[in-house]
């Protein structure tokens, strides 16, 4: 397992000698993990390479590893470097944040910066975390509510994991009603937080409930089976099509809304439950200043349906035909996770290349993700899948059974998918 992890940090041959005299100003826009690979592949690709990157952030942070920091397995300083460290050498960091996008100018708008012109724009900013009514990010643990969408949100979850374990009482964890960042991270704390108190033998004195906006807990027909049978056999009820519309931190009362759907009429029936710890997953959506730039599948700016609108084989912006984006930012219609960006950077790459070269786009992306459910301490169900929710397992899991959770996945998503993020994914390498 760790030779194929390692193995992948190894550019291919075909990599290697791929190279274009093709040239532009190419302007990057957001530092993550979408950003800086697509910067390495180009910079790596390009003979004279004129590459911009635009994120105002000072760290690089791992987050697939916040639901580890938030069951005890990393420290919280095993998941982040400091961002300048991670930029490819030869990139123009800009180290601000855009505020606004002109693409029929060809322009975006910096808050310090001012104006910056591209011939061809990457847009990768990421997503936007927003508010549960009730409470904000900079009040996360108050009243005991808490999320791993966020570092400190993460270390204060272990925190209160821990007591509640010992306490005991009614835990309650929400999935949320807007597409967002690694769909199987609320699944994961919650199966997780249920393992430690059995590992401290304390799970009979815990209630546990999990409520999702979703029609169905999973919705990959190979992996749905197994998952809702560990749901079942530790006794932790899942409650569908219940929406959280806001949490009474002081009450600690968490409110939510069941949909009910009765031919083409929607019943929406609030209630509320009181909980002793709660776990709760913010809306999210596309940031802002890309909502108000007319690059959304939508002329509305408030909807939470407004992602960059792309071909989702090709990556290309379906108006604007220099700009392509990928990873959660766009409406791919696939999992938002780093393994989901980490093959379409390639594809996309190769595609603006192609666009700078004056030719027709030729690389397909199959819409590949992959979400490694952690389901205890020790298991994880590897999810592989592509845009028809087919298995699409990689190698050596093609070889397993990987409808049921695996040891193995274990060792990849701990020891290995770090690593490989920052010395593969972010170098262009992987």
């Amino acid at each position: 397992m760790a030779a194929a992890g390692l193995l992948t940090l190894v550019p291919s041959e075909k990599a290697k000698a791929f190279s274009s005299k093709a040239k532009g100003k190419i302007v990057v826009v957001g530092g993550g993990a979408a950003g800086i690979s697509m910067a390495a592949r180009l910079q790596r690709w390009l003979d004279e390479p004129d590459i911009t990157l635009i994120d105002p952030s000072d760290r690089q942070f791992y987050q697939p590893g916040f639901t580890l920091i938030a069951s005890g397995v990393y420290k919280p300083d095993d998941v982040w470097k400091e961002q300048k460290d991670c930029i490819p050498k030869g990139i123009k960091w800009i180290k601000d944040k855009v505020v606004a996008m002109d693409p029929v100018m060809n322009q975006v708008t910096t808050d310090q910066n001012g104006i910056l012109s591209y011939d061809f724009l990457v847009l990768t900013p990421g997503l936007q975390i927003n508010n549960v009514e009730g409470i904000t990010r900079t009040r996360l643990g108050e009243g005991n509510a808490h999320t791993i969408y966020d570092f400190e949100g993460a270390q204060k979850t272990w925190e209160a994991i821990q007591e509640l374990v010992q306490k005991g009482g009614h835990a309650i964890f929400t999935d949320t009603y807007t597409k967002h960042k690694c769909g199987g991270a609320p699944k994961k704390i919650c199966l997780l937080t249920e393992h430690q108190a059995r590992k401290q033998k304390k799970r009979e004195q815990l209630q546990m409930d999990f409520y999702t906006a979703s029609k169905a807990l999973y919705d990959v027909p190979l992996y749905t089976p197994r998952l809702l049978d560990i749901y079942q056999e530790r006794n932790i009820p899942i409650h569908l099509r219940t929406r959280i519309k806001g949490i009474d931190t002081q009450a600690k009362e968490v409110h939510f809304e069941k949909i009910e759907t009765f031919g083409e009429e929607k019943i929406y029936t609030p209630f509320k439950e009181s909980y002793d710890f709660l776990h709760f997953t913010p809306p999210m959506t596309a940031p802002d200043f890309a909502r108000r730039s007319g690059l959304c599948n939508t002329d509305d700016p408030t909807a939470e349906q407004a992602w960059i609108t792309v071909d989702k084989h090709t990556m290309v912006h379906t108006k604007y035909p220099n700009i392509v984006s990928l990873g959660d930012c766009s409406n791919l219609p696939t999992s938002k996770t780093s393994a989901a960006i980490r093959k379409q950077v390639p594809i996309a790459a190769k595609n603006l290349i192609s666009l700078m070269e004056g030719k027709e786009v030729a690389e397909k992306y199959n819409g590949y993700a992959a979400c490694p459910i952690v389901t205890d301490y020790g298991h994880v169900l590897l999810c592989e899948f592509d845009y028809e929710k087919k298995q699409d397992s990689t190698f050596p899991f093609s070889l397993l059974d990987v409808s049921k959770e695996q040891w193995t996945a274990w060792l990849l998503k701990v020891y290995i998918l770090k690593p490989l993020y920052f010395y593969g994914m972010l170098n262009g390498l992987a």
